[in-house]
């Protein structure tokens, strides 16, 4: 038996006209790429349902026991796309409730739909694949309106647009500068930069990651989350600690050896740094009781920050230079203090998670 697939990757016949997928029976077929062509004349997938119909049609009248499908995928990434026709696939193959072996014919408008070929011939055998191209695309009328298609998508206007209205914008911003007396090849080096950057962007997807993260932080504010406000303060202790750390080098070690202006750095910088840590923790802490999944435990995390600052400000102290150095009797106090702390710590929390089990451990 030969099954004919009509495959919409982006899941224009869905989106545009509100039907269930997957489609089978060629009247559901007939119905459905009449209803597209209704909702969206210009849309390709119409000319993609048409010819699977028309090649299921050809192939019953050469005596051929055929049927018609269209399956549809998702608008946004490929894989959950392919993902989607594959499980469609199923659907329809499950429909057909029959013995026999099926055999596919493929019907797509583009290379981008035919990515998900693999998909389909880890389920049912291909037989053949046929690309629907609108014989008008061969004019120069046609020419245009591809173009204009092309430009009036947003995610491919983007795409094309800004790297050309950069490379548009040199020349007069060379200009602009040199009437500034700025030299004109700063302005060509910013642009390149700015060029530069945007294409790693779009070539590595970045903005994927970049929207998550924006909602990220909006669901963040909503909720009203502590560890936002945490987050801020530590990274800007974080800053200081290392702006406070650079001085220190720059000021009274630029002379000396790396190491010793590692030491140098981590000492002056480590108070500020344990702060930041302690301040981030105890946010974290904060939101665990909020959302009722505070464990004793987690309270070992800023006591943990703290020991370890002491040793790291023992350590990077006795390798200061000069008189400033700390005394190895001050260091072994400074490293068994530490060592006691996260010990104690420890301990102390792990009887108190036994003694006093917090409401979501003792659910």
């Amino acid at each position: 038996m030969l099954l004919v697939l009509a495959v919409d990757l982006d899941d224009d016949l869905g989106r545009k006209t509100g039907l269930s997928t997957p489609v089978l029976g060629r009247e559901d077929v007939e119905d459905a790429a009449t209803r597209l062509a209704t909702a969206d004349p210009e849309d390709s997938d119409v000319n993609v349902l048409f010819q699977a119909i028309h090649t299921r049609d050809e192939l019953a009248g050469e005596g051929e026991e055929v049927a018609v499908a269209a399956v549809t995928g998702l608008d946004g990434s490929d894989v959950k796309a392919n993902r989607a026709v594959g499980e469609e696939v199923d659907t329809v193959l499950a429909a057909l409730s029959t013995g026999e072996n099926v055999r596919a014919v493929v019907i797509t408008d583009g290379a981008q739909d035919e990515s998900v070929l693999p998909v389909i011939r880890s389920r049912v055998p291909i037989d053949g694949l046929r690309r629907v191209v609108v014989r008008q695309a061969q004019d120069l009328e046609s020419i245009y309106y591809t173009i204009k298609q092309v430009l009036g998508d947003k995610e491919t206007r983007g795409t094309l647009l800004v790297p050309l209205g950069v490379l548009l914008l040199v020349y007069p911003m060379v200009l602009v500068a040199n009437a500034f007396d700025v030299a004109g090849v700063s302005v060509l080096g910013v642009l390149s930069g700015v060029l530069g950057l945007y294409t790693l962007f779009r070539g590595l997807g970045l903005e994927e990651a970049v929207d998550d993260a924006v909602e990220e932080l909006r669901q963040l504010l909503y909720a009203g989350r502590v560890t936002l406000i945490t987050y801020v303060v530590a990274v800007a202790l974080v800053a200081i600690g290392g702006w406070q750390g650079y001085g220190a080098v720059t000021e009274g070690a630029s002379s000396v050896q790396l190491p010793t202006q590692a030491a140098v750095f981590v000492h002056a910088a480590v108070s500020w740094f344990a702060a930041a840590g302690v301040t981030s923790s105890l946010g974290q802490v904060t939101d665990e009781y909020l959302d009722g999944a505070f464990r004793w435990r987690y309270l070992n995390a800023p006591f943990y920050v703290l020991a370890i600052s002491v040793v790291l400000d023992a350590v990077s102290g006795f390798f200061l230079p000069g008189e400033g150095a700390m005394a190895i009797t001050d260091l072994a106090l400074a490293l068994t203090a530490g060592t006691l702390l996260g010990v104690l710590s420890t301990l102390t929390f792990a009887i108190a998670e036994n003694r006093f089990p917090a409401s979501a451990e003792a659910a």
